[in-house]
């Protein structure tokens, strides 16, 4: 059974107003402190000091990888309380921020060189690792899985507000992530000399700072024997990162399969898979998803049952069906986090009042969510409302 792990970004915001505050330096000391978050998961710095991330170790069990998801939030959640701060699960800020970055020769450079972009872009992603068993079947998977990919931007969606303002995206965090130069999906490789061709074509334009900055959506990760899926937001429960970890593995499952017994892969533009990204960002689960095998729009429910049937075997053979059914089944019974960042939304009793700092906290406070899915006894909380 092949392994994962997730990476979280969160954000770091004042208990009080919901606006980001620059306190990693004292929650990363803390953790340091601490030992650590446990069952060989990490902390680290992120390119702003108002966010941080928190690493799993890699698991075959997703109930397990899901216990140590809420581990995690936990820990960071304790450590930031004692900086003044929540640790929270938003993709963007809902208030303005102007953040403070990082002091590093890396980050340093990279605000010198790309100009406004790393100054104003503070964003939370969700970065999703699968085993494969050597980079020629990673390439393999990565063309098959790519028209797929963009469904899991609708599932994670939670990232509709950003300086203040709604959007009218449901993850504007995808809008803002893909200015950087390298972002985006890419045409199918074929091959791994042509992948590896591929990055040291984008290498030696001169364009990136470093192969770090290879942004693509999906991509073999430079430190792990893995399939590295970064296109989503960093969900609002815990609970979506189970479900999209437990997909992630069934797509790898099953494009490896397909791969070796010579199923050709789509041969998708790149154009065409960024269009499908993008109207995932705009639209979440409240409208239209592009369907992988048709290329055209189809209700946003149909799509994700689509993916479902896809990996069910895959889900099946690694007894995550029950799980990651359960987990879509919320999602459509209780919305996105950006729906529900949107329905806490209080009225404006007067000129000023600052409901985007309530919806920050509002989501920060929430009772993880992924009880619903790995422990029945705990309650489930929506934002702004608990149900037994």
């Amino acid at each position: 059974m092949r392994t994962m792990g997730v990476e979280e970004e969160l954000l770091l915001i004042d208990r009080t107003t919901g606006h980001p505050v620059p306190v990693a330096e004292q929650v990363l000391a803390r953790a340091v402190a601490a030992g650590g978050p446990g069952d060989g998961g990490e902390v680290v710095g992120e390119m702003h000091r108002e966010a941080i991330e928190v690493f799993t170790r890699p698991h075959s069990s997703l109930a397990a990888l899901g216990g140590q998801v809420l581990a995690n939030r936990e820990f960071t959640e304790m450590l930031a309380s004692e900086a003044g701060a929540h640790a929270a699960p938003l993709a963007t800020s809902p208030c303005p921020v102007e953040p403070h970055p990082t002091e590093s020769e890396r980050y340093t450079t990279m605000m010198q060189r790309y100009g406004s972009l790393p100054r104003r872009v503070l964003t939370s992603g969700l970065h999703v690792h699968v085993s494969v068993d050597s980079p020629e079947e990673g390439v393999a998977v990565l063309d098959q899985i790519r028209t797929w990919t963009p469904i899991l931007i609708a599932l994670c969606a939670n990232s509709p507000f950003h300086d203040g303002a709604d959007t009218g995206h449901a993850s504007w965090r995808s809008m803002l992530w893909n200015q950087w130069p390298s972002s985006g999906p890419q045409e199918r490789f074929g091959s791994l000399a042509r992948y590896r061709a591929v990055m040291d074509a984008m290498l030696s334009t001169g364009a990136l700072l470093d192969s770090g900055m290879l942004y693509l959506d999906a991509r073999l990760s430079q430190n792990h024997p893995t399939v590295e899926v970064r296109v989503a937001d960093v969900p609002l429960d815990p609970g979506t990162t189970v479900t999209v970890a437990g997909l992630v593995r069934a797509l790898v499952d099953t494009a490896a399969n397909d791969a070796a017994i010579g199923r050709e892969a789509p041969n998708t533009p790149a154009c065409a898979v960024r269009l499908a990204n993008w109207r995932a960002a705009l639209e979440g689960l409240d409208g239209c998803l592009v369907d992988p095998t048709t290329e055209r729009p189809a209700p946003a429910r149909d799509v994700v049952m689509l993916l479902l049937a896809h990996v069910l075997p895959a889900l099946t053979a690694n007894g995550d069906d029950q799980l990651v059914e359960r987990g879509i089944a919320d999602l459509f019974a209780r919305g996105t986090g950006a729906a529900r960042q949107r329905a806490a939304r209080l009225p404006m009793t007067e000129p000023g009042s600052d409901d985007l700092g309530h919806i920050a906290l509002a989501a920060a406070r929430a009772v993880p969510a992924a009880s619903t899915h790995l422990d029945a006894a705990r309650p489930r909380t929506v934002i702004g409302r608990s149900t037994p």
